[in-house]
Formats: structure tokens, C-alpha cells, sequence
């Protein structure tokens, strides 16, 4: 019989016994997002009873709460492991269950105008970022950060980009923190212009995947409102996503020189996600009838749970005391160009009949 410490050195040198202690690490902040999480789906589930219909719903009160907390207590240390793994791992894994409900053939029917949509708001909101900072008085760097973080994909955007223009630490603070809270915001306002512009599900869908900034928040902006703009806005933000690697190559092409800086290493994982791949590729499953109905079903309501966890990770990584430190600049720069997404999202959808 081998001895206790002969089987504790072969589980350390297999690396079991740091797996577990990793494991450990994460659950204090995994439990907290979950208890967030529940508490959010038990206020919906009272909604629905006392009136028939839950005026915010489960994922958008996740956020909320988060958020709630955050502003009156600062997780400690111990938590932020799992919080920050249940927003990003998480939700990358609820974002790839999403693919396996979404068959593409009902996408046929958008075909080019669709891609056209997106690029061309992408590319408008990017200019126009760059532009107006640069007029409203803001550095070159922060104009950048903020038209990329607009036009693509949030505070990913920004994190990808900064390196490669050699950006301030102050001035990626500025960028992300107003585009953190007002992200937020627009989850809990957009589905009201829903009705008010006439658009239906498929449309709005559409509006949200151009307009909201991260891929958690459309899923926030979006679930609520029905399946299918769920899994189109997911399906057009995670275009705009794909967009993140062209954009930061265009990024380090102009800010090329010999001064100092830690060079980017070029990557398909890094500029296109997994979970990116992972979608179109259970999506592409699913169209080709890999997956049975029951499957995709299954596979979207656990998405639709993973997501709740996620959302109270992402309010609980919100802190609203922050937006008073990104200067008034900063906040009309991004105001004005949120106002510019909805706009061309809109026109572009009555345009190309989306």
C-alpha cells in the first residue's frame, strides 16, 4: 500500500492538488454571483405572480443588484477570483451554448444587408469617435480608445487596443469607466424604443447587437425581449466582434516606431475569442442538424442561466462612483456617439429592410 504522502506528492506532481486549490479560490465569488443570480430570478418569478409579466427581468436585475452591492460594499479580496471567472468564462460558455439553439437558415432572408449594416456602423462610429474626440479636446489615445470601445466591442476593445497605441493608464480609466456604467444603462433603457420605432423582434435584435457595447450586455438587452433577438443581437455583436482584429492591426500599422512599448504578438485566438468560434461553430451545428431540438432547448435555457450568474459578476464589476473621475468630455464624446449607433442602427434597419 503506498503511503499518504507518496499519493499527496503524485496528485502535486500531476497537478490535481493545485487544480482543487484553484477550485477553492474561485468558489467565494462563484457563490456570491449564484446567490445574486437566484435572488434576481425569485423577484422575476414574484413579478410574473403579483402581475402577470416581470417589468425587468431576471438578467437585467442581476446587473442591477450587482451593481447595488458594488456601490455600498467593495468585494474583498477572496471574491474577486470567481467574479471575475463567472463574467468572462461563464458567460464565454453561455455565449457558445447560445450557438447550438440558433439555426442559420433563418438568417437567409438578411443575407448582405445584414453585413452591410454592421460594417457600415462600425466604421462610421469609428471615424466619427476619433473625429469628435479629437474636436471635444481630448488626447489622440483617449479619442481612439474611446471610438473603439463605441464601435466594437466595450472595454475588450479598449484593453486590446491600448497596448498597441501605447496608451496612459489614465487614460484607459477614463475610457472604460463611463463606458462600463452607461453600457448598463442602455441594457435597461433600449428595449423601450422597441415599440416606439415599430421594430420587431428580429430588428431589435439587430439594434441591440450594433448598439450595446458588450457581448453580456446585449445578451442582457435582448433575452428579455424574446429568443430570437437574443440570438440575432448575439449573432451581430459578435460580427462586430470579429471586426476587433482588423481594427487593431490597423491601430499598430499607424502607430508603428521604434519607441518603447511592449510589442503585441499577433494571434487568431487573441483577436478572434474562442467563444467567438465556438458560437458560429455550434450555430453551424445546429443548421446542419447535429443537434436535436431538445438539445438546443436545453442548451439555450442553461445559457439563459450561466447568463443571469454572469450579469451579477458584471454589476458587481461596475462601480458607478467611477463616472464622476472620466471628466465631462470624456462623457459627451460617448453620449454623443451611443445617440449615433441608435441612429444609424435604425435608419439602416428601415433602409435594408432588416
Amino acid at each position: 500500500m503506498p503511503s499518504s504522502r507518496l499519493i499527496l506528492r503524485q496528485l502535486r506532481n500531476e497537478g490535481i492538488l493545485i487544480s482543487l486549490g484553484r477550485i477553492q479560490n474561485l468558489l467565494p465569488g462563484v457563490a456570491l454571483c449564484i446567490a445574486i443570480g437566484l435572488l434576481s430570478w425569485l423577484i422575476d418569478q414574484a413579478e410574473l405572480a403579483r402581475f402577470g409579466y416581470a417589468g425587468i427581468e431576471a438578467i437585467v436585475l442581476a446587473i442591477l443588484l450587482g451593481m447595488a452591492l458594488r456601490t455600498v460594499w467593495t468585494p474583498p479580496r477572496k471574491f474577486r477570483p470567481g467574479i471575475v471567472f463567472t463574467a468572462q468564462f461563464v458567460l464565454e460558455v453561455a455565449i457558445v451554448l447560445l450557438g447550438a439553439s440558433l439555426d442559420l437558415h433563418s438568417l437567409e432572408a438578411l443575407g448582405f444587408g445584414l453585413l452591410a449594416a454592421v460594417f457600415t456602423t462600425t466604421a462610421i462610429t469609428l471615424g466619427m469617435g476619433v473625429v469628435g474626440g479629437r474636436f471635444a479636446g481630448l488626447s489622440g489615445n483617449l479619442a481612439i480608445l474611446i471610438a473603439v470601445g463605441n464601435a466594437i466591442c466595450g472595454n475588450s476593445a479598449i484593453a486590446a487596443v491600448a497596448p498597441v497605441i501605447r496608451a496612459k493608464r489614465d487614460e484607459v480609466a477614463s475610457a472604460i469607466s463611463l463606458t462600463a456604467v452607461l453600457g448598463v444603462l442602455v441594457v435597461v433603457v433600449l428595449p423601450r424604443l422597441k415599440e416606439p420605432f415599430g421594430l420587431s423582434d428580429h430588428g431589435y435584435g439587430i439594434l441591440a447587437g450594433m448598439v450595446v457595447y458588450a457581448v453580456p450586455q446585449v445578451l442582457a438587452a435582448t433575452i428579455p425581449v424574446s429568443d430570437a433577438s437574443g440570438q440575432l443581437g448575439a449573432l451581430v455583436k459578435l460580427i462586430r466582434v470579429a471586426l476587433l482584429g482588423p481594427v487593431v492591426a490597423l491601430f499598430a500599422f499607424l502607430h508603428r516606431d521604434d519607441s518603447e512599448g511592449h510589442p503585441v504578438s499577433f494571434s487568431l485566438t487573441r483577436y478572434l475569442p474562442w467563444f467567438v468560434l465556438g458560437f458560429f461553430l455550434t450555430s453551424l451545428l445546429r443548421t446542419a442538424g447535429a443537434f436535436p431540438l431538445e438539445l438546443g432547448s436545453s442548451a439555450k435555457d442553461l445559457s439563459r442561466w450561466l447568463t443571469i450568474a454572469s450579469m451579477a459578476a458584471l454589476g458587481l464589476g461596475v462601480d458607478v462612483r467611477a463616472v464622476r473621475r472620466s471628466g465631462p468630455r470624456v462623457a459627451l464624446v460617448v453620449c454623443g456617439l451611443l445617440l449615433l449607433l441608435v441612429g444609424l442602427g435604425i435608419t439602416l434597419i428601415r433602409l435594408l429592410h432588416l
